[in-house]
C-alpha cells in the first residue's frame, strides 16, 4: 500500500507565540500542508495569533474535530484551551446527533451549565463520560473572571451565553420521539456468511414523519428479556419490585443500559463490600483495571464478578446509566416511497468467555421486534451530509458493508426525482457469493443506466484481501477525471479504519492522476472537505 509522505516540519509558529505545544504542533502541520519549505516564511509570534484569532475568536479552532483520532491524542490538541474546548475534544467528534447536539454545541452546553448530562456521547462511551466528569470539576476550580476574559476557563461557566435547546415537535428529537410501526426484516445475507444483516421497513404515515436522504434515524430500543431476568436473579430480587411506579423487569427493560457497567454501579458495589473487594470495586469506579477484565465488564458481568452483593433494586437502578437510542443511517427515499422508512441494520453478536453477547438494538431490530409493533422513533437531521443542490452533479459513494445504506437512498432518490448527475458506487464486503447486498436492484440499476458505474470488492474471495480502497487504486485514473469534471465523493463506514485507508487512496490518487506533490494532494483533499465535495458519515 502506498504511504503518504508526511508534510515537512516547518517552524512556522514561532516558540513564542502564544499557544502551546500541541497547538505550535497543529498549526505548523495545517500550514506544511498548504505550503511547500521553500515558500514558507516563518510568522512573528503576533502574526501567529492573528492567525488562531482568525481561525476562530477568543481560542482557536478545533484541530481534534477528527472521528478517526484516540481520545488521548485529542486531548493533547486541546491541552492549553479552555475547558469548554476540552469537553468538545472529549467526545467522539461525530456530530451524529445522538445526544441531541452536535459535539461543539453539547459542550457548550455542559460548559454553560444548561445542559447537566455527561453521559449523552454514545460513540464516546465510558471514556468520553469520566473525562466530562473531571473538567466539570475544573470549572469550579477555575480562577475567577476578569470583566472580558472570554478565553478563561471560569468564563466557560459564567460569561459565555447559554445554549438553549428548543424542544422539537414529534420525531424531530431524541427528547421528543414519535412512534413508528415496524413493518418487516428481510436477512440479506445468503449461504455461509458470516455476517447477519438485516433490511428493516417501517410505516411512518401514523406520525406523519418525513426526511430527506441523509439524515439518521433514532431507534429505542429494548433489553433482551433473558438478560434482564439474569440480572434480577443475580439480584436476588423480584420481577415484581417496584421501582418508580413500574416493575423491576419493565425498568430493566425499557429504562437502562445493562452494558457496559458504569462507574456508579462500581461505587454502589465499594458501598456495601469490605476488604479487598471494596478496593477493586474502588478501582473499578476511577477507571483503573486491576484484574484486567474492565472492558469486558457489563452489568451482569460486574454482578458475577462481585457475586453474592445484593444492592436494593432502587439504589441499582439508581447507579445505571440510561438506556440511549441508537442512531443507524436511513436506506430509504422519502421521494421514492413517502411514508416508509427502511434502515440496513448489522446484528452484534460476540463472545466473551464462554457468555455470548449482544447488540441491543440490532438484535432489537433483528429478532425481538413483532411485524405491527410500535417502538418510538425520531429522525436527526444530517450534518453537512447530504446530495449535492444540483442534480446534474456527478457522485462517487463508497460504502462497504453497511455503509451501503445511506447510498442506496441516494440512488433512489436520485431516481425518484430524474437528477441526470452520473452516480458512482464502490461496495465491498467479504464474500461476492453471499455478501452482495442489494445486488438484485443495483444490477437492475447498472441495466437501466441509473447506476453508471458499480465497481466492487471482496476481501475474502481470494487468497489476497482486497478492499475498497483497492479497488479505488485500480481505476484511479477514471476517479480523478470524475473529480476534475466537478464529482462529490463520499464515504459511509467504519471510522478507525476504511475511512483511513480511503482517504490515503484518494490522496494517492490526487498525486499520481492529477500531477500534484503529496502535500498539494492532501491540501487538495482538504479543500474538498471545506467545500462540502467530500462528506463522510462514518462511526
Amino acid at each position: 500500500m502506498n504511504q503518504i509522505t508526511p508534510p515537512p516540519k516547518l517552524d512556522i509558529i514561532p516558540a513564542s507565540a502564544p499557544f502551546s505545544d500541541a497547538q505550535r504542533s497543529w498549526l505548523n502541520g495545517f500550514f506544511a500542508g498548504l505550503l511547500s519549505p521553500d515558500v514558507a516564511t516563518p510568522l512573528s509570534a503576533e502574526q501567529g495569533a492573528a492567525v488562531m484569532q482568525a481561525c476562530d475568536g477568543d481560542d482557536g479552532e478545533a484541530p481534534w474535530h477528527d472521528q478517526t483520532m484516540p481520545i488521548a491524542d485529542r486531548m493533547k490538541l486541546a491541552d492549553g484551551r479552555p475547558v469548554r474546548r476540552k469537553m468538545m475534544a472529549a467526545m467522539a467528534q461525530q456530530d451524529c446527533g445522538q445526544c441531541g447536539y452536535n459535539c461543539h454545541d453539547y459542550s457548550e452546553a455542559i460548559a454553560t451549565r444548561s445542559e447537566a448530562r455527561l453521559n449523552l456521547c454514545v460513540p464516546g462511551g465510558k471514556e468520553t463520560a469520566r473525562m466530562l466528569k473531571s473538567l466539570y470539576e475544573e470549572l469550579d476550580k477555575a480562577p475567577a473572571a476578569k470583566a472580558g476574559d472570554k478565553g478563561s476557563d471560569k468564563a466557560d461557566a459564567v460569561a459565555a451565553p447559554a445554549v438553549t435547546v428548543t424542544i422539537a415537535e414529534p420525531g424531530r428529537s431524541r427528547d421528543n420521539p414519535a412512534q413508528a410501526t415496524f413493518l418487516s426484516r428481510r436477512l440479506l445475507n445468503k449461504g455461509k456468511s458470516e455476517k447477519e444483516t438485516y433490511h428493516i421497513e417501517f410505516d411512518l404515515s401514523a406520525s406523519k414523519l418525513d426526511y430527506v436522504v441523509g439524515d439518521s434515524f433514532g431507534v429505542f430500543a429494548r433489553n433482551d428479556v433473558g438478560l434482564v431476568d439474569q440480572v434480577i436473579a443475580l439480584l436476588g430480587a423480584s420481577h415484581t419490585t417496584k421501582v418508580n411506579g413500574k416493575t423491576l423487569r419493565e425498568v430493566l427493560i425499557d429504562d437502562v443500559s445493562l452494558s457496559p457497567a458504569p462507574d456508579s454501579l462500581f461505587e454502589l458495589i465499594s458501598f456495601i463490600t469490605g476488604g479487598a473487594q471494596r478496593e477493586k470495586a474502588r478501582a473499578l469506579a476511577q477507571g483503573e483495571d486491576p484484574d484486567g477484565d474492565a472492558a469486558t465488564l457489563d452489568v451482569m458481568a460486574a454482578l458475577q464478578k462481585f457475586s453474592g452483593i445484593r444492592p436494593h433494586p432502587e439504589a441499582f437502578v439508581e447507579a445505571l446509566e440510561p438506556l440511549q437510542p441508537r442512531l443507524y443511517s436511513i436506506s430509504s427515499s422519502h421521494n421514492a416511497t413517502p411514508g416508509k422508512l427502511s434502515l440496513t441494520v448489522d446484528s452484534v453478536r460476540y463472545v466473551i468467555g464462554k457468555r455470548k453477547r449482544i447488540g441491543v438494538a440490532s438484535t432489537f431490530l433483528g429478532e425481538r421486534i413483532a411485524e405491527g409493533e410500535k417502538l418510538k422513533v425520531y429522525v436527526q437531521k444530517a450534518h453537512g451530509f447530504g446530495l449535492p443542490q444540483d442534480p446534474k452533479t456527478p457522485v462517487i459513494m463508497i460504502g462497504p458493508g453497511t455503509g451501503i445504506a445511506p447510498f442506496r437512498a441516494f440512488l433512489l432518490d436520485r431516481k425518484a426525482t430524474g437528477a441526470p448527475g452520473k452516480n458512482w458506487l464502490f461496495f465491498g464486503h467479504q464474500r461476492s457469493d453471499c455478501d452482495f447486498f442489494y445486488q438484485e436492484e443495483l444490477n437492475a440499476m447498472k441495466t437501466s443506466g441509473q447506476l453508471t458505474r458499480l465497481s466492487l470488492a471482496w476481501s475474502r474471495d481470494g487468497d489476497k484481501k482486497f478492499y475498497v480502497q483497492d479497488r479505488m487504486r485500480e481505476v484511479g485514473r477514471e476517479l480523478w477525471t470524475w473529480l476534475a469534471e466537478g464529482a462529490h465523493l463520499y464515504i459511509c463506514g467504519d471510522a478507525k479504519r476504511m475511512a483511513k485507508d480511503v482517504e490515503r487512496a484518494l490522496v494517492d490518487i490526487v498525486a499520481q492522476f492529477g500531477a500534484r506533490s503529496t502535500d498539494e494532494a492532501v491540501s487538495f483533499v482538504a479543500e474538498l472537505k471545506k467545500t462540502g465535495r467530500f462528506q463522510a458519515d462514518v462511526y
